[in-house]
């Protein structure tokens, strides 16, 4: 599959065009075709209807670079004093994790393609939920290693990330597993809403995954839905992912919107929905563009055991190696 300015969408080798319909209503979502759907952090919904699907390579026919520096939305000190905050908030009862992070942004000329950019990412940097959105003003690109939903029926999994170090670093300490099973707990809370009772379990705890670069500690989430659920009934009780905003979740989020610009699809939801089955992604390692800019997220989460310095370090290594993708350093 070529990418040019068609509206396309690619994900797992499962490459969409013949762009049908776009809304931004999730209640729109019909059962007989093809959705790519992106969900900002925010919760701003769209969702695209495609007529075709076929298997397919993703290949373009030209390099392209991001040839400016990307410049951090906040400073060194200003994420310092952000993770200060946060551990201040904790210690007065209101928060116990909130996910910290920060816009990259990097100027570009308004038709420059990510659609380069990605097909680097699956070269340099595959991820188990790579993907890439091209629709009438939207273009995302995003490396993710993180599922945020996959049904298959009545089965759901969601499997949280918590906990990043570099390959073949020391041991995951105390903090990163208690951040997950903390999330763990919220992401079965949240399946709670949308699935029968007694059918959640956490089949993996505390799993590790290698991913170019980086470990990362993984668990999964499984449930059985509710008779009769339609898709925004699953997935709106589930927004913003627990994994990239905190808990509780609807205190974090305040925190976030205090301290931080608006997300957008970072650190939303990313994917394709079919029939009754999905598979959407956290949008976290994720490229997209905004007029003449193209923008990257990274953030850490942070606790009371938090060291303030070593959040920001994981915000920059969770960045660099796809920076320099972006950037040609790295092909």
């Amino acid at each position: 599959m070529k990418a040019g300015v068609e509206p396309i969408f690619w994900m797992g080798k499962r490459c969409a065009t013949g762009l049908q319909v776009v809304t931004h209503d999730p209640r729109e979502i019909t059962e007989d075709g093809f959705w790519a759907v992106s969900i900002s952090f925010e919760g701003e919904w769209t969702c695209a209807k495609f007529s075709e699907v076929r298997d397919s390579e993703f290949a373009v026919e030209h390099s392209e670079f991001v040839n400016s520096e990307f410049i951090s939305s906040m400073s060194h000190q200003e994420y310092l004093s952000y993770v200060l905050d946060i551990q201040q908030k904790i210690s007065e009862g209101w928060v116990y994790q909130v996910n910290a992070c920060r816009i990259l942004k990097a100027e570009v000329d308004l038709d420059f393609s990510l659609a380069p950019l990605f097909a680097g990412i699956l070269k340099s940097n595959p991820a188990p939920f790579a993907s890439y959105l091209r629709l009438p003003g939207v273009e995302i690109a995003s490396a993710s290693p993180e599922l945020f939903l996959k049904r298959r029926g009545a089965n759901v999994t969601s499997s949280p990330i918590k906990g990043t170090r570099p390959t073949g670093g020391a041991a995951f300490g105390s903090k990163d597993e208690a951040e997950n099973v903390m999330i763990v707990d919220l992401i079965r809370n949240d399946l709670g809403q949308i699935c029968k009772d007694g059918s959640i379990d956490v089949p993996r705890l505390l799993g590790v995954e290698s991913h170019p670069g980086l470990d990362h500690l993984v668990s999964d989430v499984t449930g059985e839905l509710k008779d009769d659920l339609l898709w925004h009934q699953i997935i709106t009780p589930l927004l913003p992912p627990g994994s990239i905003s905190g808990a509780p979740k609807s205190s974090a989020v305040q925190i976030i919107a205090e301290h931080e610009q608006k997300r957008g699809i970072y650190c939303g939801a990313i994917g394709w929905i079919q029939g009754d089955s999905c598979e959407l992604a956290v949008a976290i390692r994720t490229f997209w563009k905004d007029g003449s800019t193209v923008q990257f997220g990274t953030g850490a989460g942070i606790t009371w055991a938090s060291d303030a310095q070593a959040e920001w370090e994981e915000t920059e290594l969770k960045a660099q190696r796809l920076i320099k993708i972006a950037t040609g350093e790295i092909s």
